[in-house]
């Protein structure tokens, strides 16, 4: 759910699967809780004495620390790593938790020394899901040069189960990106239209290249979460300082469900409802980006030569009137096709804040004009460059991987229905045809049942105070989902007026930042909330 942290896999542009990371990863949700098992820990969260023992070599692990150059996935992530302050170690945990005698696999994780003295570690997860914690670390390091936050705290991000660098990483892709691969990967786009021969060959593709079905099974949230407090025990902690943001949020509220005795401090920014289903999330999501679109359609209508006019009533009309075509004329852009999917991929990529507004107004002049290469390449900004020099070059498949252990499996009807309510809560997303065309989901044939639980993180008791962040325009994540996960976990709710997603370490508003920062450094927090700006 960040707009910061995305890629494709090295070596070629996959723009089929790379709109399953801007129009599906905003969706959460699922139907089915696990119980945590921990070792030495509150009898409410532990598992039984036996497996606590199995568990204890992982908690009392000592992690080796090195240079990160073997954790980078591409040429440009070789020389970020190479240039950036930090160092990288292997976590090693249970492939899964249900059997910690058995297999075990490895996660990648880096620390930034802080600049000052340091009061411990601070962990970061920058979204997704599939966004790189490695690559999040460095990122809120080099945004936070002048924070408390970054002189009291080691950072230390890590990459979740199947992104990045952990391994197995979530691999769906045919060998070489296949013309045929590539067709049985559009999965969320508006226009997918799948058969349960495609579905299963998504499957199918998945497991061969992410580590087998076991695997699979264990890339949702909860097994993250597990992930999360051993490492917070082979950094020292003895309680967690946890700053999510995004999908991040989700995260930390099902840590807090599962450990909640066990967290020091927790900032969750741009905050994931955790009370609504598959469906609900993703109305609610797309019905924020077309509140984005129209407050970007009225900034555009400032100016008189604005492709999408100046009568707010016309907006979404003059919009589709210049994508629509795209479905069965794409245009050239860049080295390839821009269709109706990678359009609208890069329109919303730049919704998601309004400092990219100009470049979809001008993206979509170019367009009228025959040409596509700003639109694609605001999916390029989103997913982290070009083929040589991209980042996090597995987001879109680990992603899927994840939601589908996440969310809600649905019925071709079930699709059907949630195209069509979604062209009623976001026109403009609206390619035209029939929306139960071809409707599946891509998730059908994944060998387990969701595990995330819906809702989630209910009735947590032990919990300390916690702080959620929320801007009002949010496009992604709604304000308020926001005030339904502070009122869930008790948390004190900072409200942001303005436009965008996220904004702790984004620089926008010294009101959001001091706040954070000294809740997270000294526990703090103001005695009446404030209402900042950005």
């Amino acid at each position: 759910m960040s707009a910061t942290r995305s890629g494709m896999p090295p070596g070629g542009r996959r723009p089929v699967l790379r709109r399953l990371g801007l129009l599906g990863v905003v969706l959460v949700i699922c139907a089915s809780s696990v119980v945590a098992c921990t070792p030495g820990g509150d009898d409410d969260q532990g598992d039984s004495t036996s497996a606590s023992a199995a568990l204890q070599r992982y908690y009392e692990q000592k992690l080796a620390w090195k240079g990160c150059a073997d954790f980078a996935t591409s040429p440009r992530e070789a020389e970020i790593f190479g240039k950036a302050p930090g160092e990288c170690a292997w976590l090693r945990v249970p492939l899964n938790y249900d059997d910690p005698r058995g297999a075990e696999t490895t996660v990648a994780v880096l620390r930034v020394a802080a600049r000052g003295t340091s009061q411990g570690s601070l962990l970061f997860n920058p979204g997704g899901p599939g966004g790189s914690g490695l690559l999040g670390g460095l990122g809120v390091v080099a945004q936070m040069t002048k924070s408390r936050i970054t002189e009291r705290f080691d950072v230390v991000g890590f990459d979740p189960r199947g992104v990045g660098a952990t391994k197995p990483a979530a691999d769906c892709y045919t060998e070489g990106g296949t013309s045929r691969g590539d067709e049985v990967f559009p999965l969320m786009t508006m226009t997918a239209s799948l058969t349960e021969e495609d579905t299963r060959a998504v499957f199918d593709r998945c497991a061969e290249g992410s580590g087998g079905v076991e695997a699979l099974t264990q890339m949702g949230t909860r097994t993250t979460a597990r992930d999360m407090d051993v490492l917070r025990a082979a950094l020292g902690e003895e309680k967690l300082t946890f700053l999510g943001q995004s999908y991040g949020t989700r995260l930390g509220a099902v840590y807090a469900e599962q450990f909640p005795q066990r967290i020091r401090a927790m900032v969750l920014d741009g905050a994931v409802d955790p009370t609504l289903g598959t469906i609900e999330r993703r109305l609610a999501a797309y019905g924020g980006f077309q509140q984005a679109f129209e407050a970007m359609a009225a900034a555009c209508a400032k100016a008189a030569n604005c492709p999408l006019g100046t009568d707010p009533t016309a907006w979404t009309t003059n919009f589709q009137a210049i994508v629509r075509p795209l479905r069965d004329k794409p245009v050239p852009a860049l080295d390839q096709q821009l269709d109706f999917d990678n359009a609208l991929g890069g329109v919303i990529a730049g919704l998601y804040s309004p400092d990219k507004w100009p470049t979809v107004v001008s993206g979509l002049e170019q367009v009228r004009q025959g040409r596509g290469d700003k639109l694609l390449e605001l999916t390029y900004d989103f997913e982290g460059g070009e083929p040589n020099s991209v980042v996090n070059g597995n987001f879109t498949e680990a992603a899927f991987a994840i939601n589908c252990m996440d969310e809600q499996r649905l019925s071709p009807a079930d699709i059907a229905r949630l195209r069509a309510k979604t062209y009623e809560v976001a026109p403009f997303m609206n390619p035209g045809g029939d929306p139960a065309a071809g409707a599946r989901d891509g998730c059908e044939f994944w060998p387990a049942p969701p595990t995330l639980g819906i809702p989630y993180a209910q009735n947590v008791k032990g919990l300390p105070d916690t702080l959620v962040i929320s801007i009002t325009g949010d496009p992604t994540t709604p304000h308020q989902g926001a005030i339904r996960l502070a009122d869930t976990l008790g948390s004190a709710l900072l409200t942001v007026e303005g436009e965008g997603h996220t904004v702790v370490s984004s620089g926008k508003s010294t009101c959001v930042d001091t706040i954070a920062a000294d809740y997270l450094v000294d526990l703090k927090l103001p005695p009446k909330m404030p209402t900042c700006t950005v």
